[in-house]
């Protein structure tokens, strides 16, 4: 099998190549915008321009069965933009729909597109996970783009011999993690006092090996073709919880101060934080079964030693240093 990975430098995509190359039947060609790293393997590096509505992906989709599509415009906070969402459709929308045009017109068996579950919405009632079939509910310019292209692309994969499937991720975590994880982990290698000692939500994450394991399932099992599923460890964990596991897999015991969530929420409102108080604060539960039941698919490895992983990887780093 012939497998393009777009977005290869990112986070997810570095994961999901060394997850392929483990199959010595399996083919990778990984497209880049800038310069390779060099552990790639013996993936075949591909440049590529920035996603787009006029990006020719030609070379990159030469003999290639299957497309794992993670390249995107991705959430970030306090965006610069002048219109946001006209940027993510711009990239997410425009440009996803144009590489499946071609990766169609080319003979592709398979485009697996990896969405996020912001598609579903922001938060759940606690015990009310969201489900793959619940109508979808996008709240920000990023999950409004990522719904927009799950349509576009089913669309095309109805009028064309090209199948899809869709991947909602929540948060991915593991070795090399950024953004708000990262901070996590900074504050604990610290020992700084946090605040979020007395939080009784639920959260589902999934680690980048439990991830990379579900989408290499979904490029080849015959029931996941037309399908759309969510992602997770398989176990739900509050953010007092998880920061305590977090800070033994570092070394570094979690100091947490239990204030009350509901005083949380208000200081984080005053300065116009919400965005961090509903993360923190608030449930994110997703329902894994329809890829346990039709793919049979079972995380690999479990929460603890995703977080050891991602621990593990954080250290030597900083080591390094």
């Amino acid at each position: 099998m012939r497998t393009l990975i777009t977005g290869s430098a990112g986070f997810v995509g570095t994961g999901l190549i060394q997850h392929l190359l483990a199959d010595p039947a399996q083919h990778v060609v990984a497209a880049f915008r800038t310069s390779p790293p060099r552990q790639l393997g013996r993936a075949l590096a591909i440049q590529v321009s920035e996603l787009g509505a006029d990006t020719d992906w030609s070379k990159a989709l030469d003999r290639v069965d299957t497309v794992v599509h993670l390249a995107s415009r991705v959430h970030v906070m306090n965006d610069a933009a002048v219109d946001p969402l006209a940027e993510f459709r711009r990239v997410n929308v425009a440009g996803s729909l144009h590489l499946a045009r071609q990766a169609a017109a080319a003979g592709v068996r398979r485009f697996v597109y990896v969405s996020s579950i912001k598609v579903n919405g922001e938060a759940t009632s606690t015990g009310q996970a969201f489900r793959s079939d619940d109508p979808p509910q996008p709240i920000d310019p990023y999950g409004i783009s990522k719904h927009e292209a799950e349509l576009a692309l089913s669309r095309i994969a109805t009028s064309t011999a090209m199948e899809l499937v869709v991947v909602r991720p929540p948060l991915v975590y593991g070795p090399g993690v950024r953004a708000n994880f990262r901070s996590l982990m900074n504050w604990l290698r610290r020992g700084v006092p946090l605040p979020f000692g007395a939080i009784d939500n639920r959260r589902s994450l999934v680690a980048q090996d439990n991830l990379s394991d579900l989408l290499v399932i979904c490029t080849r099992h015959p029931a996941a073709a037309g399908q759309t599923f969510l992602a997770s460890d398989g176990e739900d964990v509050s953010t007092t919880d998880l920061l305590l596991r977090l800070g033994r897999a570092l070394d570094h015991p979690a100091r947490l101060v239990p204030v009350p969530p509901a005083l949380l929420s208000t200081l984080f409102g005053v300065i116009g934080r919400q965005d961090i108080s509903r993360r923190l604060l608030s449930s994110l539960q997703v329902d894994i079964s329809p890829a346990r039941d039709l793919l049979r698919w079972r995380p690999p490895i479990s929460l603890d030693e995703g977080l050891r992983r991602a621990a593990a990887a954080y250290l030597a780093e900083q080591a390094r240093r």
